[in-house]
């Protein structure tokens, strides 16, 4: 539900396909991206989940072009950044940055933590001199950190420390959007909750919107306004996130959410788990039908001949599934 917001970023049937192979082997064709389309809209966190190898990582990568889309088309702002050359796409990836997973291979071991933070308003001619030196001070007190770590390299910090430092980086430019590609899921848990926490303090201070990629789905919920889940390169289900939670319509959502625990020991034995059994679909030169078809108790014979596309079933609820009434009601049956 975008309650006539205009969307900052459109993904339109988006597709990012690597091909391999040789003349004996033959062509092939990894499709780790295979038409997903979705909106984020300005000041919100849209959550991407899935397991890992979903895709998911290099959907983030391939908005903010990364990678170059095989297919589909990317709008930010009202601009079509889909062919855009690399010094068209300029004054574009200073309004859109990325926080990597890994704060450790993510930063230069060479370089100053100043020289890191700046590498952008160097690039983009920002600041100069004392400007620029001020703006890195203020960076490191915003993401928690001091003036005196300025002058540090990488590896005299923490996991947790280096984050934020990734953080200061893609605040540096002052962007409108954020992609956030699992920022939290290489750290102690006892720091995840801070970083988020401190996330979720800068999009309010600084208007910021977020695409948050994730495989913590309670996180997730915590900081996500709308949640997108995907399998094996395909979007199967987009919801609100409290709707998604309640009411999950996907038998692959519905798997996911069962998984989660719960503090309490004693409920957390009595909760239903579904189990997912049978193969996974190769992503390599995939057949027409549902991606999760083999591994889904409720699978018929059109979900193996024809790939289901998202239809919406509620206000801002979209599913990809043939059989979703039949299995609302016997997810419904198992919950009471």
């Amino acid at each position: 539900m975008n309650n006539g917001k205009i969307p900052l970023l459109q993904v339109v049937n988006l597709k990012k396909h690597f091909v391999s192979g040789s003349r004996l082997s033959g062509k092939q064709v990894l499709t780790a991206v295979d038409g997903i389309s979705f909106e984020i809209y300005r000041g919100e966190t849209f959550g991407l989940v899935g397991e890992s190898g979903c895709g998911k990582t290099t959907a983030g990568r391939t908005i903010c072009r990364l990678y170059n889309p095989t297919d589909g088309q990317l709008i930010f702002d009202n601009i079509d950044i889909t062919n855009m050359s690399e010094k068209e796409l300029k004054p574009i990836r200073r309004r859109m940055q990325m926080i990597f997973q890994d704060p450790y291979a993510s930063l230069n071991t060479r370089m100053t933590i100043t020289d890191i933070i700046a590498e952008g308003i160097d690039t983009h001619k920002l600041l100069t001199g004392i400007e620029r030196e001020n703006r890195i001070y203020e960076l490191l007190e915003v993401v928690g950190l001091k003036r005196e770590h300025a002058s540090r390299y990488p590896h005299e910090f923490s996991g947790g420390q280096r984050q934020r430092i990734g953080i200061a980086r893609s605040l540096a430019v002052n962007p409108d959007l954020i992609i956030c590609d699992e920022p939290i899921s290489a750290l102690d848990v006892s720091i995840q909750a801070q970083i988020v926490n401190m996330l979720e303090d800068l999009q309010k201070e600084f208007g910021l919107t977020y695409l948050f990629i994730a495989h913590d789905l309670s996180m997730v919920r915590h900081i996500s306004d709308r949640i997108g889940v995907m399998y094996l390169g395909k979007l199967v289900e987009v919801s609100d996130c409290d709707e998604l939670y309640t009411n999950p319509l996907h038998p692959y959502t519905q798997s996911l959410l069962s998984s989660i625990p719960i503090p309490n020991p004693r409920e957390n034995s009595k909760k239903k788990r579904i189990i997912l059994e049978g193969d996974i679909t190769s992503p390599i030169n995939p057949k027409p039908g549902c991606r999760f078809a083999p591994r889904c108790r409720y699978a018929q014979d059109i979900c193996r001949q024809v790939t289901p596309e998202l239809r919406e079933l509620g206000e801002g609820h979209t599913v990809a599934c043939h059989l979703v009434e039949e299995i609302k009601k016997g997810f419904n049956h198992e919950s009471d």
